[in-house]
């Protein structure tokens, strides 16, 4: 069976990678900028940083920053119509996940109008043309929106997120710049280091995991491990460190998925509003447990990578069960809560367990969970 990997065209990283946004727009051709971003990141300047460079270039483009948290159906099509009247040829994506994840469902719909419902886009659609060409700059250190082929989509109406999966969403271009980041407060960095880390166990252990992914997926859970306590403690190493752990671990989990963690945590996020990387962090130890005597020796790895001294020498449930304390203790260290009592509403479990059953993400879990299991998965953090 061939294995599929699929990155960016080309990426920047470091500080002052931005500055190289001007260089690849005219190598192109193009004439005419369309910046998706949300409006915190306008009020805060974080999108100036991007904007002052391309003025600074006489590169003419147009603002679009209608998009929400949790990006929804309605918010999707409102894009695709300012795209489409702003007479640009490109875009370029500053934010979070919720903008990245808006300029793809944006990207692929212009070029694909036969999808303009968004609806259809769930799991992996039949799209013809590679949405419009896209320069992504990340403003959090979580998501790796900017390297995946993944995007996720909230339904209002019926209350629940569903994930699009298309290799032809994945932006040409890359810039992951940790000056970006630096606006971010501690419960972000928080958040979205834990789904970095989610991304990269799940990505690890995941059905579909093999060699290549393997060896960036033990690389993020490394940085992260080092890193993340550093960066909510303002430590610009700590900043510059999770920049790239999170993109390493997308250059993975693209490619092969992820598992109960994210089915699980994507209905909290439609339900409650509940931040993405909060609700991966809180399942993350519980969901790693159930699935541990799934995985092998690869919990072994884990606990190695995020520090534990001694792996080489611990039995099989030593290993797992200091894997599931590093993951524990780390989260705690940066301060996610330990459980669901504050988010989950006894009434909504059975409707969330579900909707985590019909997730994307679900069957690529090393173990195929019942809907009874989710259910008591979701009750064991209540």
């Amino acid at each position: 069976m061939a294995q599929r990997i699929v990155l960016n065209r080309v990426s920047y990283h470091g500080k002052g990678a931005i500055g190289e946004i001007p260089d690849e727009i005219r190598s192109k051709g193009f004439q005419k900028g369309f910046v998706v971003t949300d409006p915190d990141l306008v009020h805060f300047g974080v999108t100036k940083k991007v904007t002052d460079i391309l003025d600074g270039a006489f590169v003419p483009y147009e603002v679009f920053s209608g998009v929400k948290a949790n990006p929804t159906i309605e918010n999707v099509q409102a894009g695709v119509k300012a795209y489409q009247a702003s007479g640009a040829d490109y875009m370029i994506a500053v934010g979070g996940g919720s903008a990245i994840d808006t300029a793809k469902a944006i990207g692929i719909i212009a070029n694909n109008p036969e999808f303009m419902d968004v609806r259809s886009l769930e799991g992996v659609a039949d799209t013809k043309e590679k949405g419009v060409y896209m320069i992504a700059v990340p403003t959090t250190a979580g998501t790796a929106a900017e390297v995946t082929i993944n995007y996720v989509i909230t339904d209002v109406e019926k209350n629940r997120k569903f994930v699009c999966v298309d290799v032809n969403d994945i932006p040409d271009v890359a810039v992951v710049d940790p000056d970006m980041m630096a606006s971010m407060p501690k419960s972000l960095i928080a958040a979205t280091g834990m789904d970095a880390l989610t991304h990269a166990i799940e990505g690890y252990i995941t059905k579909a995991a093999w060699e290549m992914t393997d060896m960036f997926h033990l690389r993020a859970i490394e940085l992260i491990g080092r890193n993340l306590r550093g960066a909510v403690n303002g430590e610009e190493s700590g900043r510059e460190g999770m920049a790239l752990a999170q993109y390493v671990a997308g250059m993975g989990f693209s490619n092969v998925g992820l598992g109960a963690v994210h089915a699980m945590a994507h209905p909290l996020g439609a339900v409650y509003d509940t931040p993405h990387g909060v609700a991966n962090a809180i399942l993350l130890p519980t969901v790693m447990g159930y699935n541990a005597d799934a995985t092998g020796e690869k919990y072994r790895d884990i606990a190695k990578a995020l520090g534990v001294q001694g792996t080489e020498n611990m039995a099989q449930e030593e290993y797992r069960e200091a894997a599931v304390d590093a993951v524990r203790q780390l989260s705690k260290d940066v301060g996610i809560p330990a459980d669901l009592r504050e988010i989950v509403k006894e009434e909504d479990i059975d409707f969330l367990s579900d909707s985590a059953m019909a997730d994307a993400c679900c069957p690529g879990n090393p173990k195929d969970p019942t809907k009874e299991e989710i259910t008591a998965l979701y009750r064991s953090l209540l």
